[in-house]
């Protein structure tokens, strides 16, 4: 693995800062290189470079709203060990106790951020040629507005795939996607077809539940717990963790 390290990061200096730790999924380490310090996630299960391709996007999908701090991805790799490693910007990082309130508000904005960018395209589409000149110039890593719920690439529950697929309406993504999916787990790894059975009944009550709601795509941290998020040791700076899982827009 250090040999991969040094390839993929180009640097001579590979040393562990002895700054790492890990959880009931992965294992984490922060390393001295050449340019500085990365901080350094791997699993050596087959399903991990799958869990960590979606997690690098799902940073890169929440660093993009300039809202909430999160380290930089640098590297998805294939551990010739088994399993994948993901390399990511190291912070600097305590436990949150200052900016609590910091964090809910970057939340917040988040959560909003998506419904800006939709309330900002209808404004440019009023105009005659608005939308044209926008997409001409527009930055291919700047955010568009995502009108349906699910994300752009699987994302995990801990070792369970998430589909992610978009779907037009909240009730039938949050239905299928989500419920079914860990309806259908249960029944083949318990055998429990009873929860099968009273699912068939429950699966077209759902959408009674959000009758006469307006319900749009928001841009989530699936994992948020008081273990992911963190606050920077050189000031102010909510950050959320190295563990960002089943991202989506729900």
């Amino acid at each position: 693995m250090d040999q991969l390290l040094k390839e993929a990061l180009g640097t001579v200096t590979l040393k562990k800062t002895g700054k790492g730790g890990g959880g009931c999924i992965n294992e984490g380490e922060a390393y001295l290189i050449d340019t500085g310090t990365v901080f350094v996630k791997y699993n050596k299960k087959s399903q991990a470079r799958e869990m960590f391709d979606g997690e690098s996007d799902s940073l890169k999908a929440i660093a993009a709203t300039h809202t909430l701090r999160v380290p930089k991805p640098l590297h998805v790799l294939d551990n010739p060990e088994g399993g994948a490693i993901l390399v990511l910007e190291y912070l600097d990082m305590k436990g949150l106790t200052r900016y609590s309130r910091q964090l809910g508000e970057e939340l917040a904005r988040m959560h909003l951020h998506n419904l800006a960018l939709g309330k900002k395209q209808k404004e440019q589409e009023s105009y005659v040629g608005g939308q044209g000149t926008e997409s001409e110039n527009e930055d291919e890593d700047k955010p568009v507005f995502i009108s349906q719920f699910g994300f752009h690439t699987t994302t995990c529950c801990g070792y369970l795939p998430q589909d992610n697929t978009f779907c037009d309406d909240w009730p039938t993504f949050y239905a299928r996607q989500r419920l079914e999916h860990q309806l259908k787990l249960i029944e083949k790894d318990y055998g429990d077809k009873e929860a099968r059975e009273l699912w068939s009944r429950l699966q077209h009550k759902v959408s009674d539940f959000f009758k006469d709601l307006t319900i749009e795509p928001s841009l989530l941290h699936g994992d948020l717990w008081g273990g992911n998020v963190a606050e920077s040791t050189t000031g102010p700076g909510i950050i959320l963790e190295q563990a960002t899982e089943d991202q989506a827009f729900q």
